[in-house]
């Protein structure tokens, strides 16, 4: 008897925030970003009940940071990739939404145990709350996309999964450290983290900015001719930077060697402005989606530098930190959600939103005054921090103001996704 196939019913979900999972977390990981700049506003001056005893407000600081925050615009970003990358479908739906609710649950708990929010439960009662849902987000995404790459046996993604296998520890190390009051196990989470988000970062960023200039910088001119560009890429860099990055990171984050910490950190510096070189094409200043993108890679460089710099001349080693954190993550996650946002709903990325310029040159204001002033003038270092907290909080609501409405519409082709 012959078998009939039958059609394949397509994928929908309740809502088109909830078709992929970079709509849902790039619209509720930027508002997120304007909520905890906001309260650290309130920990940094000392107007909450956080215990500095129980946890340093700085590493409540860096957790929400990256395991909030950044780890929010990765899962987004990742399984949406993934399935473009292996062709298996990722969670959308009712299923997404477990995994955001999880991601959702965890940020209130953090919230409510750093601001001492009491309403008859105890304060320490919501870190483990925070603790379960953490893991449980982590460890879904994780698995997810563990599940789909190795479906399609992709062994050469197998560097991002060891990097979300260990990003699931470093943020069980946080809450380790924490519960069981040790402030060297909670700092370790933290930074285990953080440089995880930055080695994701030079890995997909290595992949995807060379091919948003040559897709960006390839369209038609006014004589309806072409123009190809093509960047230059080398194996050699990748396993270069690869390994500079991993003695860097080791040598800061376990064993502080200043001549091992100078020679990885300008080995990263060095390998990654020699690769912008080959990526450089005068015509990615008339596209805030790509100089964007290449004025975050070299601030990740710059900051590379100050870590070289820093045992020398003495500065704070959180200067280098939050370099790397808002050239890497910050700057990077919202050039990559603005081009992202519309070439995954069917929109033109040579029509951006008209505050896209405003937004980078907010994100570079917040470099500048974060990392760089203070170095040139210590004396008015709080005010610094001030301007760089104000325009980090300018930047995501034009984001959300520009955005939300994109993420949360369905694609104009009538299309899934």
């Amino acid at each position: 008897m012959q078998s009939i196939n039958l059609p394949t019913k397509p994928p929908s979900s309740p809502h088109p925030i909830l078709n992929l999972s970079f709509r849902i977390f790039f619209s509720a990981g930027a508002i997120f970003a304007i909520i905890t700049m906001t309260l650290w506003a309130f920990v940094f001056t000392g107007h909450t009940d956080i215990d500095a005893q129980t946890l340093n407000p700085l590493y409540w600081h860096g957790h929400e940071m990256i395991y909030g925050y950044a780890l929010a615009i990765v899962a987004g970003f990742l399984l949406t990739a993934v399935k473009t990358w292996t062709g298996v479908m990722m969670p959308y739906g009712y299923r997404l939404l477990g995994i955001f609710m999880c991601w959702l649950l965890a940020r209130l708990g953090w919230m409510a145990f750093g601001l001492g929010i009491d309403i008859g439960i105890e304060q320490s009662a919501w870190l483990y709350i925070a603790a379960v849902f953490d893991l449980l987000f982590v460890g879904s995404m994780a698995f997810v996309v563990f599940r789909a790459v190795l479906q399609v046996k992709q062994y050469k993604q197998m560097g991002i999964l060891a990097k979300l296998a260990l990003l699931t520890l470093g943020n069980g190390l946080c809450y380790w450290g924490i519960i069981s009051a040790d402030m060297t196990m909670t700092k370790i989470g933290v930074y285990l983290g953080f440089y995880l988000i930055i080695g994701l970062v030079l890995t997909i960023g290595r992949r995807v900015v060379p091919f948003f200039i040559e897709r960006g910088l390839s369209i038609p001119n006014a004589a309806g001719v072409a123009e190809t560009v093509t960047v230059r890429n080398s194996k050699a860099q990748d396993i270069a930077s690869l390994l500079f990055f991993f003695v860097f990171f080791i040598t800061d984050l376990f064993y502080l060697n200043r001549y091992l910490l100078t020679i990885s950190a300008l080995g990263v510096a060095v390998v990654n402005i020699v690769r912008l070189m080959g990526w450089y094409h005068r015509g990615i200043w008339q596209k805030p989606l790509l100089w964007s993108l290449f004025i975050a890679f070299l601030g990740m460089c710059v900051s590379f530098i100050l870590y070289a710099l820093q045992p020398w001349l003495g500065y704070n080693h959180s200067i280098a930190v939050h370099g790397l954190a808002i050239a890497g993550i910050g700057m990077m996650t919202v050039a990559m959600m603005a081009r992202v946002s519309l070439g995954h709903t069917g929109r033109s990325i040579h029509e951006q939103p008209k505050t896209v310029n405003i937004m980078f040159a907010l994100m570079v204001l917040v470099f500048i005054s974060r990392v760089l002033l203070p170095l040139i003038d210590n004396s008015h270092y709080l005010w610094w921090i001030m301007v760089a907290q104000g325009a980090w909080i300018a930047c995501f609501i034009l984001f959300c103001s520009s955005y939300l409405r994109i993420l949360a519409s369905p694609r104009p082709d009538g299309l899934f996704g």
